[in-house]
Order: C-alpha cells, then structure tokens, then sequence
C-alpha cells in the first residue's frame, strides 16, 4: 500500500500480540474506524467498541455507528448514555463561569473527552481488558485529554494510540481502510467533525490558514446567516442558582433545554465561529465550531449574573471561570484546584436567578432584557447618569475627591521629582515647583481653610 512502512503490515507489530481484549472508544468515523480495524489485524485481540454518547447523536446516528462497529470486525460494541453527566459535571460549571476560550469558543470538546475516557475505562475494568485505546493524533489536545483522565482513573491501564505511533494523516488512514475492503466517505477525508451536548467543532483544510473559512457546506447545525429567518425571534430563559432550567416558562433538564434552544436558532443561523488559540502543547491551533445553546446560555447567564453580582463578586468569579475553563481545556480535571473553583463558582451563583430574554435574529444572539429577585439594580435608591436620593451633592463631591486622591497624589509627585528624561507634565513649566499634594488638599478643604486663618492669626 503507498505511504505505508515497509513491511509493517506484514506481520504482527506495535500492540502485544498476547493482548486478549481491548477497548476502544468509538464514534464511527474516520480515525476510530482505522483503529479498530488495524488493532483486530495487529493484535488479533477480541475488540470491544464504546461509544459514548456525549450528546451529540441521534437515534439513528447511534445505530449507525453500531453498525459500523459491526462492519469493522469489533467483538462487541456498547452504546454508553453520559449526557447528563456531561451536563452536570462540566456544563454546568461552563455557564457559570461563563467560559469563553478566547473570548469564543465555549470548549465544546474538551467538556466531554473526561467523561468519554472514564465511560471506557469503567467497560475495561468490567471485562478485564488488556488495554484500552483511543483514536487522537499526536498533534492535537484530545491525546492528552484521554491519557490523562485514564491514567488517573486507572493507573495501570495499557492505553494503546496507533494513530499517534504512526504518525499517519487521514489520508493514509483512509487508503488503508480501502485496501482492506472497507467503505470511507470521501467528506471524512477532508473534515474531522467532533459532535457534543455543547457544540461540534469542524477542523481541517481551511481551518489550517487563518485566512480562509470553511464552505457552509462544512457545517451542519445552523443555516448561513445570509439565509436565515427575515423575522427575529425572541425567547427567555430562566435560571436558577446560575443554571438554566426552563424555556419560555417550560421546565426542561439540561440536555432537552440544549436541544430545544439548538431547534430553535437553527433557522437564525446562530451560533457558528472560529477560534484560534493556544493547545495544550504550545502549538497555535484553528477550529471552526457551531455551538447554538452554549454561546446563547453562557450570554444569558452573563447578563443574569452582572444583575445580581457586586464588583468583586463579578470580577473573582470572571477569574475563576477562565482558569476552570483552561484547567478543564488541557485535560486536568481531576486537579485538586478545580473542586476549589467549582466551590467558588456555586457560591457566587447562589444568587444568580431569575429570567432573560434573548432576541435571536441573522446570526446574533442578543440579551435584551433580564430581571430577578436579587437584582442589585435599585431605582429607588439611585438612577444612573440622573439622580440619587441616598446622598447628597456635597457627599457625592467628597466621594469623588477621595477616590481620586491617589491619583492626584502620584500626578503633584511626578510634577514635583520627574524621573530622568521625563518631559515636564502637561500645565507645568520647567523650574516651577508646584504646591505639594498636602498643601493643595489642605487648601481644598474647609478644616485646612480654617487652619490657615489661625496660623496666620498667630504669626501676626
């Protein structure tokens, strides 16, 4: 076969031929389907595929890929539900820190390769398998996301990757998969596609130039916005302790609301984007995605929770929600750090209830209203840019005279003793000292002005 090694499949290599079973996780597409296929060949070990069902399947999507175990020579094959899982574990915590990589992308993927990988290894330890064995690349963030949740989960586990040991592209994979009498659409070729509860993610030819988009064929979820609906459409979302739980007024658990809100910004054409960020391995990486529920939740949550939350309440949750979303992007769920984070995030989500209203129209996802019983926005107290009635002028005035005091401080400082090569500050003349920042506030000040009288008085 062109652009395989020579001599490797000849004969029985990588794997321990010796292996009795081994347990796969298993979508369907191009890269598991090589592994299963290589790995029965290789070892000539009883293959057990899993596919777990993080939400992005169908009925018949996942009678499909029950089929195309079955196609590909596997033992047995599984069907594991961890959707709700998914929900609970990650998602939940996802909204409530309203995590955005990169300001975009809500990390569809990484949210459910833990789950996967735990899924797999609890069917392993089940059957006693040998080894377990997963599809990534030795490029990408999913290799580190597998290995790390099983190792952890079980330590002793042989994890067996033969795409990463060949180092092989999914042309070759593809190639392979053909020589030996099994089927390959030709779209797997050009475009892995990652399926879940909180988006799909589309990678490949376009996505490697930062200049070019992938065709609107390439996406599956959403209409272009150029197509989509001439009229907007609004819907509100209510929350509770900072986790949506109804739409329009129906109650819905998680994984039905993010189907439900997907069904219904299809036609809008939101939820596509492109994000470009760090992987796990230092390397820049590009993906294009399509996640509809996860950017309209995590907007709808932002907007409930700036309501509620004090300043500091907003700022330490803000910084809690990136480093639980970086910490669960590279893999490292089972950190100590993130039980610590996610104790921080459900309490600063304790008061995060009530609804927003969400207008949908051409591709945007806009919060146009929001309202809650803890809401912190109080026109009886004060109404913004017009007028208070818990202070005065005059309260007001020393309020800001205070608040400005350090500023002011650091500015008569730097006119008084600039550093080397500074130019002079703006109003000041070279060779002119100005009144120190203690005299101009004493000089400001009823009490200091009273004090001056009475120095005056006794020098006099």
């Amino acid at each position: 076969m062109a652009g395989a090694p020579a001599g490797r499949f000849g004969r029985k290599t990588g794997p321990d031929v010796r292996m009795k079973t081994i347990v796969l996780a298993f979508s369907g597409g191009l890269d598991t389907s090589f592994c299963a296929a290589w790995l029965r060949e290789q070892t000539g070990a009883d293959i057990v595929s899993v596919c777990v069902d993080t939400g992005g399947f169908s009925p018949e999507g996942l009678a499909a890929v029950a089929a195309r175990a079955r196609s590909l020579g596997v033992r047995e094959h599984r069907t594991v539900d961890a959707r709700a899982d998914v929900w609970t574990r990650f998602v939940s915590y996802l909204i409530k820190g309203n995590v955005l990589r990169g300001g975009v992308y809500p990390v569809s993927v990484g949210c459910e390769r833990t789950a996967q990988a735990e899924a797999v290894v609890e069917v392993a330890r089940e059957l006693g398998a040998d080894a377990v064995a997963h599809g990534s690349t030795g490029a990408g963030n999913d290799q580190v996301r597998f290995d790390v949740a099983i190792g952890a989960r079980a330590p002793g586990l042989a994890i067996l990757t033969p795409i990463r040991d060949l180092n092989w592209s999914r042309a070759q994979e593809a190639e392979w998969l053909t020589s030996r009498g099994f089927s390959v659409p030709a779209s797997a070729v050009s475009y892995s596609l990652n399926e879940g509860l909180f988006g799909t993610t589309i990678g490949g030819k376009e996505t490697h130039d930062p200049w070019k988009l992938p065709p609107d064929a390439a996406y599956t979820m959403t209409v272009p916005a150029t197509q989509a609906a001439a009229e907007p459409e609004e819907l509100v979302l209510g929350f509770e302790r900072g986790v949506p739980v109804s739409l329009d007024g129906r109650a819905l658990d998680g994984v039905a609301l993010v189907a439900e809100l997907n069904r219904r910004a299809r036609p809008h054409g939101v939820g596509r984007g492109v994000h470009v960020g760090d992987t796990i391995l230092g390397l820049k990486g590009r993906i294009a995605f399509e996640a509809p529920a996860p950017l309209i939740l995590i907007r709808a949550h932002r907007e409930l929770a700036k309501l509620v939350h004090t300043k500091w309440q907003a700022y330490w949750a803000e910084q809690a929600g990136t480093f639980y979303g970086m910490l669960l992007h590279e893999g490292l769920f089972y950190d100590p750090a993130m039980r610590d984070l996610e104790a921080l995030l459900d309490s600063a989500n304790e008061r995060v209830g009530g609804e927003v209203r969400v207008r949908l129209y051409r591709g945007s996802h806009d919060v146009v209203g929001t309202r809650s019983p803890h809401s912190l926005l109080n026109p009886e107290i004060a109404v913004y840019g017009e007028g208070a009635s818990a202070w005065t002028g005059a309260q007001a005035a020393g309020f800001a005279r205070i608040h400005g005091l350090p500023s002011m401080l650091a500015a008569r400082r730097d006119q008084v003793a600039p550093l080397a090569g500074d130019a002079p500050a703006h109003g000041s003349s070279a060779g002119t000292a100005p009144a120190s920042a203690q005299d101009s506030i004493e000089s400001k000040s009823p009490a200091g002005a009273r004090a001056g009288v009475r120095k005056e008085g006794a020098g006099a």
